[in-house]
């Protein structure tokens, strides 16, 4: 399916163009640790200190890494608890279409989505080359994933550089691919489309049995969102539209960028016809500051796109599963 149905404008928007057709200015280069615990520590790859503590509990700054790193987690994202949620599996979800019911167990949540600063540290500490992050049938799809000028990194980067006055912004511009390697290298994952909607809907088990249309409730408020209507033209930084987040803080669920999940899209059209695409497609969801029609960023509504697109207005963010899980 074709994201550009579901957006007004075109790449040209890109936070953009960038910041008014101003300046490229590239973000400085930071020196990495040498060290790889203190370089994962820098790097932000705290789930990865997590998973692997006992690899380096004879390392002489491991405890302190640990303690840094779990701090950083409980920062860095929220509890979803367990719930559920319906999915539509029709493209017009209509009364009486097709559904899929899904439990959720508890999880954890990236607060925000991941900024072009945090996938600067991925593409500096060589990412790009590490095919274990990436499936072998990938591979030879790497060659073309890169910037302007030819250098390995997200699609609108120059110089393998994000624009320094959009760091705080999500990372766009990146494929299904590049956002699961990202994830991987950190020590996370992509959440599944049942979790992204649950977060979003926040539908837990209870005797109210609430299902909001938005994350903060069931009325669209302008300002709690960045949507054409909302009015900003581009990316706003992940901290921005407050009022918007859910009940445990997470924020821009709805609007700013498309989030890809780690499902495959699948879906019926009117006449119960299976939709294809040219390659795999996988689940976007929560709309985008160019999403025209407010319908298209609630949180039930779902789109798909080409694994390997790399588009101005999808982003990602991270998952985690509770320790012990």
């Amino acid at each position: 399916m074709a994201l550009g149905l579901f957006s007004k404008s075109k790449e040209a928007s890109n936070s953009h163009a960038i910041l008014a057709g101003g300046e490229y200015v590239p973000a400085e280069k930071v020196k990495l640790a040498g060290d790889p615990l203190a370089q994962a520590l820098q790097t932000g790859r705290f789930g990865l200190i997590l998973r692997l503590r006992q690899e380096w509990a004879d390392h002489p700054d491991g405890k302190k890494a640990y303690d840094a790193a779990s701090k950083a987690a409980d920062e860095c994202f929220a509890l979803v608890p367990e719930g559920f949620v319906s999915i539509a599996l029709s493209i017009f979800d209509q009364p009486g279409s097709p559904e899929k019911d899904c439990e959720t167990e508890p999880f954890l949540l990236g607060r925000y989505a991941v900024t072009n600063a945090d996938y600067q540290f991925f593409v500096d500490a060589g990412g790009y080359e590490e095919l274990e992050l990436w499936p072998e049938e990938i591979w030879p799809h790497l060659i073309n994933f890169k910037d302007r000028t030819g250098q390995h990194g997200p699609r609108f980067w120059q110089g393998g550089r994000h624009h320094r006055e959009l760091a705080d912004h999500p990372v766009v511009g990146v494929s299904f691919y590049e956002a699961a390697a990202y994830a991987d290298w950190a020590g996370y994952r992509l959440p599944t489309e049942a979790e992204w909607q649950m977060a979003a809907s926040w539908r837990i088990r209870s005797s109210a049995h609430v299902h909001r249309r938005y994350p903060w409730g069931d009325a669209l408020d302008l300002s709690f969102c960045n949507i054409w209507a909302s009015g900003h033209g581009g990316t706003l930084p992940v901290c921005a539209c407050p009022g918007g987040s859910s009940p445990n803080c997470v924020l821009q669920l709805i609007g700013n960028t498309w989030e890809w999940t780690d499902a495959d899209f699948e879906a019926v059209d009117r006449d119960g016809r299976r939709i294809m695409g040219d390659t795999l497609l996988k689940v976007i969801r929560g709309g985008a500051y160019d999403t025209y029609f407010p319908w298209q960023a609630i949180n039930v509504f779902r789109s798909g796109l080409g694994c390997v697109a790399r588009s101005h207005n999808v982003g990602f963010r991270c998952a985690m599963d509770l320790p012990g899980n």
